[in-house]
């Protein structure tokens, strides 16, 4: 299987995002996201889809006892390992579905913006399932399936360019969308809400939380920052494996 994210173009365009150079900080989502995140001092942790390791070296920092990230695209690894590399961190070219799970073996799983690549996420949910300890967390972050069904996943434009409206179409319709990203083609997988929570639930999990991302307000002078608050992008899950 190839990312996107190996492509040379793709690769550049992404390292200018303001997430791809500041962090954690400059992602819209995080002061939600971190506060799913359990008590990591002494735990072990996995991340699926690590990217540039940022959830990699918060773990680390927080205390985590050893953190592995995995990631399809080698360029990720490569500027995972160049610019988060802690003692407790190990990275690895592996895709999410290839990973191989050992039965419980973490205390917490980690997936930020990677699962609507996945056309079945159902058996991810499984494997992770699986791979949980008894109370073990998984931390999600996915494209909103409001995103994810817009049309070309883009607003719609007035003549001056700016954006009228976000449209949706073929929501039921889940499986491969094809959208144009960072000036190249990209494919993701469109998964309802339904598939998504449900998805969870029928695989042994509780949910805990639930949350849509929306941006802080001492982002809203970002230029486009408040056309987010318009339509959901992402969607934030902490589940959990009970006793």
């Amino acid at each position: 299987m190839n990312s996107e994210y190996d492509n040379d173009k793709f690769f550049e365009e992404y390292s200018k995002m303001s997430r791809s150079k500041v962090g954690l900080n400059a992602a819209g989502e995080w002061h939600q996201l971190r506060l799913l995140f359990p008590p990591l001092r002494g735990k072990n942790v996995l991340d699926l889809g690590c990217g540039y390791g940022w959830h990699c070296m918060f773990s680390a920092e927080n205390g985590a006892s050893r953190v592995l990230g995995i990631d399809l695209s080698h360029k990720m690894i490569e500027e995972a390992q160049r610019r988060n590399m802690n003692s407790k961190i190990e990275y690895r070219v592996c895709g999410m579905e290839e990973y191989e799970y050992p039965e419980n073996m973490w205390d917490c799983v980690i997936s930020n913006l990677a699962l609507h690549y996945i056309k079945n996420i159902e058996h991810i949910f499984q494997k992770v399932y699986r791979t949980l300890k008894p109370n073990g967390v998984f931390v999600l972050n996915i494209e909103h399936p409001v995103f994810t069904a817009g049309i070309g996943q883009d607003w719609i434009y007035s003549k001056d360019v700016k954006p009228q409206y976000w449209a949706i179409d073929n929501y039921f319709i889940s499986g491969e969308r094809r959208t144009h990203f960072l000036g190249c083609d990209v494919v993701k997988q469109h998964h309802t809400l339904t598939q998504i929570l449900m998805g969870l639930l029928n695989n042994g999990f509780e949910l805990e939380t639930v949350e849509e991302a929306k941006p802080p307000k001492e982002m809203m002078n970002i230029p486009g920052m408040e056309d987010e608050l318009r339509r959901p992008m992402m969607l934030l899950v902490k589940a959990i494996v009970k006793e």
